[in-house]
């Protein structure tokens, strides 16, 4: 039976492959070659010394992401407390520095080995550690429990598949789970989850996504306005933008077979998931003979430019706000889908494919509102995306009811805000308030 001391020691004999993969994982992405020693806990933490320090951990781009209103929250509510965010990926690492600059102390999130893990906490002694969503490593909990610090696990989700999963090693899940502080779980479901597999109920709140906290502000929209106009203005009056947002391996091939069976085709503004990704579908374009512009080139669209190859970060909001129709990636392949709040905030209509299981939640809200389509194939994407294209105040009360969803679900930030600051301080949270 794995328990943690078994888990462990699996860790440490499956330590080269891991090395391993971080080298081919180099390969195709250089800045993963750099900052190694973050990864076993060894990092200058100089400037924490005699501060009051919460960590916040957010694994990559789509939870560094929905971590910032929560982040920016606790250093309003916390002027004196220095916060720590780790992340374990290049690009999350890119977007911490994008979102907060100097604000935070950022560094890697330690491998989950005991020494690591300790080496880490002894740098940072944090008062609070934050996890989100779904990021739990039994070392690293059970060492925050063993040095008295409270855990919570924020803008939790946990889907259907997941929780099986969960609950084939119960003693190495069990007794983490039970160490952990608390559970912001995004919906009733997946409270129950974490409940069926053994949480107490008295530690699992239904506070809502942070998802719908994301703010969207006047500039955002206009910077899609001047995207927009800038991108048009050598194209054929009347042609529409649809935004392909967050793309997988074999997942762009079918959205550009779509895009090309279309009778008036739109400008196809293609935003891949991950950067290692970015050489390889310009290559996929060439090939397919498609007149291209690349983002970080500075090319710019012309008349017979079909594609806009957005292979930058941060501007995703920008791009959506630009478009008629947006395609939410990591859903035509088994995925399980990426944020669509994003468009829907942005009063965008969204089309996404049938493996939505990481965001089944809120695809369910937004489908039943009428502000989403679900597509199963590039054949039955082309005709969708013609329908939508076509009908101007289809694509309005689309629009207009994602932004009704986004509005109505908003108030997680406050809930977790809260909650936080009530472990912060050593004090009971609201169980009766969110349960």
């Amino acid at each position: 039976m794995l328990n943690r001391f078994s888990y462990s020691l699996l860790f440490y004999l499956l330590l080269p492959l891991v090395m391993l993969r971080l080298l081919y994982r180099a390969w195709r992405a250089p800045a993963y070659a750099r900052r190694w020693r973050e990864r076993f806990g060894w990092f200058d933490a100089s400037c924490l010394q005699g501060k009051a320090v919460i960590w916040v951990h957010s694994v990559s781009v789509g939870e560094s992401i929905a971590a910032a209103p929560l982040v920016r929250g606790l250093q309003q509510q916390y002027p004196g407390h220095q916060l720590v965010v780790t992340t374990m990926t290049p690009t999350g690492s890119e977007r911490v520095k994008a979102i907060y600059g100097e604000s935070v102390f950022h560094v890697y999130a330690p491998y989950d080995l005991p020494g690591s893990v300790a080496r880490f906490l002894r740098r940072t002694r944090p008062q609070l550690a934050i996890i989100m969503e779904t990021e739990l490593w039994p070392n690293t909990v059970a060492a925050c429990h063993g040095q008295n610090i409270p855990v919570l696990l924020a803008n939790a989700r946990l889907s259907e598949r997941s929780a099986r999963g969960y609950g084939r090693f119960p003693a190495l899940v069990g007794p983490m789970l039970q160490a952990l502080s608390g559970i912001a779980a995004q919906s009733e479901e997946a409270a129950a989850r974490f409940r069926s597999l053994g949480v107490e109920a008295a530690r699992v709140w239904v506070t809502g996504s942070l998802k719908f906290d994301l703010p969207v502000d006047a500039s955002v929209r206009q910077q899609g306005v001047e995207l927009r106009k800038q991108w048009l203005q050598q194209q054929a009056n009347g042609t529409r933008v649809v935004v392909a947002a967050s793309t997988h391996q074999g997942e762009d091939e079918q959205v550009l077979s779509a895009v090309a069976q279309l009778e008036t085709p739109p400008l196809l503004v293609l935003v891949p998931r991950h950067p290692e990704r970015f050489s390889s579908v310009a290559e996929l374009l060439e090939k397919r003979g498609l007149v291209f512009a690349r983002r970080s080139l500075g090319q710019q669209v012309v008349g017979d430019t079909r594609v806009v190859l957005a292979d930058t970060m941060g501007e995703m909001l920008a791009f959506l706000g630009a478009a008629d129709v947006a395609f939410i990636g990591g859903s035509l392949v088994p995925t399980g889908g990426h944020n669509m709040l994003e468009a829907s905030a942005l009063g965008v209509p969204v089309v996404s494919g049938p493996h939505l299981f990481n965001f089944k939640e809120i695809s369910d809200q937004l489908l039943a509102a009428g502000a989403m389509l679900v597509v199963n194939d590039a054949a039955e994407l082309s005709v969708k995306l013609g329908v939508l294209l076509g009908d101007e105040p289809e694509r309005q009360r689309m629009g207009a009811a994602g932004i009704e969803v986004v509005e109505k679900n908003k108030g997680a930030l406050q809930r977790q805000l809260e909650i936080s600051g009530r472990l912060l301080e050593g004090q009971r949270p609201p169980f009766d308030d969110y349960s």
